[in-house]
């Protein structure tokens, strides 16, 4: 029998698991067919997202000041006569996912082959997010598994710690697990991106080889 401090330990990372539900991307088809117009964009995307932040009413989903830096700094093609396409829209979306775990200059570098309209009608940013989509399907079935298998590892453990510690000792060394699993990932990708990086140089410049 579980005591108070493990169910609570148990309840609370339910509740974190089950908060994953509510998280849901979104579709290409659900981006209207028309161009908008940057309140119209700002508005529509913060209708979209706005329950993917961590603080709704604190954290800004897309801002005027970020649509414009990107633009600026070649992560979105510049919008035409003031209106954003849904290819705008598409690469709005990959910078609000990305941003969350890698810096702005890693997403230019991850972003610029699009920008540059070198990729061709086979590779655009519209088949390359409905890939990133259809990746996504199941990855939370085999995410809560692999939850459900830490939590119930650590349920075993800290039996010895005093009973208003153990709860705390559970949650750390869940986050722990966790955590180590996000640094291992986001040190591949930005190993990945540095070689794009490194790619991009020479390619702009082939004397520097």
């Amino acid at each position: 029998m579980l005591c108070m401090s493990e169910e609570k330990f148990t309840e609370t990372v339910e509740r974190a698991i089950d908060h994953l539900r509510t998280i849901n991307t979104i579709s290409p088809d659900e981006l209207p067919a028309m161009e908008l117009y940057m309140d119209q964009l700002t508005t529509f995307m913060d209708r979209k997202l706005s329950n993917l932040v961590r603080k709704p009413s604190r954290d800004k989903v897309l801002t005027k000041t970020m649509i414009n830096n990107y633009a600026k700094n070649h992560l979105i093609h510049p919008p035409l006569k003031k209106k954003y396409s849904r290819e705008h829209m598409l690469e709005l979306l990959f910078i609000f996912y990305f941003k969350s775990f890698l810096s702005i200059s890693d997403i230019q570098t991850l972003l610029s082959p699009l920008s540059d309209d070198t990729m061709g009608d086979d590779y655009t940013v519209a088949k390359l997010y409905a890939e990133m989509i259809q990746a996504g399907k199941g990855a939370r079935g085999k995410l809560k598994k692999d939850l459900d298998e830490k939590v119930e590892k650590i349920e075993r453990s800290f039996d010895d710690a005093p009973d208003d510690k153990r709860e705390y000792l559970k949650k750390f060394a869940f986050i722990c697990q966790l955590g180590y699993d996000i640094y291992l990932k986001k040190t591949i990708i930005e190993h990945m991106i540095d070689d794009m990086a490194e790619e991009q140089f020479l390619f702009e410049d082939p004397d520097a080889k």
